[in-house]
């Protein structure tokens, strides 16, 4: 049996799998200022009467990072950085002001300007005078010769030894350097809050019996083993979003395309699939105002949900994007979409006398019937998710993918279903997918969709391989390796199997290698480099994945 636990922004949902069935679900709310007790007072309620020596999986779906970064709680990072010539990091959106060093590494990896260890040690002095006692080092082209930013951290720990470095090539080898020092910084000031998180909730599952191995769900849709996620937190960062993809996934047909329409009682997430591939952002997450290479689905949450507070401005209804607790029907102190969704019959969650009193707030100030208020409402509601679909298709449609799958369409075409999930998507969705002129589909188990996802997602991978052959080095840019690589003449099918190696080994570091024979090639080109008349080498990179999908013994049994 296996178990999924999404921890969301209003409520915490929880689903007993075994085999291809949901067993049991279980539904909590969630208190921000107490992540890890609503999670375990949620698994309470799955695992009461259950033989907890039958589980075989956790998967832990958390806000805990977002909530972090949102509420302004997460560690204060200062930032180093050795930018070398031609950008001015100034004009970056970071948020804290950087040092700059001198110094710099070109694209193959090859010093160009030496660093002045004086100017280290200044930088070390301040930064410690300031109070800083968490600092990130980014030097642009450092993924590809990790020496700059190791001998600042040596720097440091002589002048400064009480704070701690993180290196940008440890976190990410990927190119775009602003990105690269934004992830950096998230990620340290992240870290320990989110170390401790997972020590808790590992005891607290001994605690309970359960001796199966814990997971985490990332924000490409792909489980970890909770202590390999320990460095880089921030990759869970949107995997509320992951979880409810994963759960369509689980709970449709396979190979479909759809958006996914997650309509919870805060936040209502939207995401796409493509022939049943969710799409991810090329590029990253942006995760506020921060761009990030966080690997992550193409995502967008907006504030507006069942829960969200009614109000009327200038005449007019604005919903959210607040929340002030639940529906007026529920004992809440204001008017929400599900007292007008109670009002018109669409759903019974609550006392109706209370819904039509709460909406009737509401009615009286437009002078209408308590009837013509929810619809009104209920419209606002529908009007705003469907412009940003919309909306979203436009930001959609420049993705790689995307574009790709239109292609292999033949036409221009916008996918057909709209499949909601959470507790609010039965009465909504349908009314959105009306205006989109798509299919709804409310699959079974929608209000737990989430969790379902969570439980059943399998392990993702990426691993990004770059060869110089004339240097004889290569660089794996998920966690900045370097090596040797042997062989000017090394083929472009040489590197793909060098980068299903690298692949194979990473993937048993993490524990995940059953999955390896899953990876495929998603991308992959070659440059020669050419001097005067002759080859002196070659540039090749590789990239390989495990996509996100569902376990095997899921899909194996499952009717779709």
């Amino acid at each position: 049996m296996f178990v999924g636990i999404d921890v969301g922004g209003t409520t915490t949902n929880a689903a007993l799998v075994d085999g291809n069935k949901v067993v049991k679900t279980a539904i909590g709310p969630t208190d921000h200022q107490e992540i890890l007790g609503s999670l375990l007072r949620t698994m309470d309620r799955l695992i009461e009467g259950v033989d907890v020596e039958r589980i075989e999986r956790v998967v832990l779906s958390t806000t805990l990072i977002t909530n972090l970064i949102a509420e302004g709680k997460a560690d204060k990072v200062g930032l180093v950085l050795i930018p070398g010539p031609g950008v001015n990091p100034r004009d970056y959106r970071f948020r804290t002001e950087p040092v700059i060093l001198d110094g710099a590494i070109d694209y193959r990896g090859r010093e160009i300007a030496p660093l002045r260890d004086d100017q280290i040690r200044a930088a070390a002095q301040s930064l410690a005078d300031q109070g800083y006692r968490k600092v990130a080092v980014v030097g642009k082209f450092c993924q590809r010769n990790h020496e700059h930013e190791t001998h600042v951290r040596e720097i440091f720990s002589k002048v400064a030894p009480a704070i701690e470095v993180e290196m940008g090539h440890r976190v990410s080898g990927q190119l775009n350097f602003p990105r690269r020092a934004a992830t950096t910084m998230l990620t340290l000031a992240t870290r320990d809050h989110y170390r401790r998180f997972a020590e808790q909730a590992e005891r607290a599952m001994r605690d309970r019996g359960i001796r199966a191995p814990i997971y985490i769900l990332k924000a490409d849709g792909g489980t970890l083993p909770l202590d390999k996620s320990l460095d880089k937190p921030v990759e869970t960062i949107f995997s509320g979003p992951a979880a409810s993809v994963m759960g369509v996934m689980a709970l449709t047909p396979k190979g479909q395309t759809s958006v996914v329409v997650d309509i919870g009682g805060t936040t209502t997430d939207l995401a796409l699939i493509l022939s049943g591939k969710p799409l991810l952002s090329s590029k990253g997450a942006k995760i506020e105002d921060m761009l990030t290479h966080v690997r992550a689905f193409a995502v967008r949450s907006i504030g507006i949900g069942g829960d969200s507070v009614v109000r009327v401005s200038d005449g007019k209804i604005t919903v959210g994007p607040d929340r002030a607790g639940p529906a007026f029907a529920l004992g809440g102190p204001e008017p929400t979409p599900t007292d007008a969704l109670m009002v018109l019959g669409h759903t019974n969650l609550g006392d109706v006398a209370l819904a039509r009193k709460g909406i009737g707030i509401i009615a009286k100030i437009l002078r209408c019937s308590t009837e013509d208020a929810a619809r009104m409402i209920v419209d606002t509601v529908v009007e705003r998710i469907v412009d940003t679909v919309n909306m979203m298709f436009l930001e959609w449609e420049q993705e790689p993918a995307y574009r790709i799958w239109e292609l292999l369409q033949r036409t221009k075409a916008r996918p057909q279903n709209v499949v909601g999930v959470g507790g609010a998507s039965p009465p909504l969705v349908p009314l959105v997918a009306k205006r989109l002129n798509a299919n709804a589909i409310i699959p079974e188990h929608a209000p737990v969709a989430n969790a379902i996802g969570a439980a059943v997602a399998r392990p993702t991978m990426t691993l990004s391989l770059r060869i110089d052959t004339e240097r004889g080095m290569y660089t794996v840019e998920e966690d900045g390796t370097l090596g040797e690589a042997k062989g000017r003449n090394l083929s472009l099918e040489g590197a793909q199997e060098m980068a299903r190696r690298l692949l194979r080994e990473r993937a048993e570091r993490f524990g995940i290698h059953e999955y390896a024979d899953e990876a495929e090639v998603v991308d992959s080109e070659i440059f020669n480099m050419v001097r005067g008349w002759s080859t002196v080498g070659k540039l090749i990179d590789v990239r390989m994945e495990i996509p996100a999908g569902i376990i095997t013994s899921w899909r194996r049994d499952h009717g779709s």
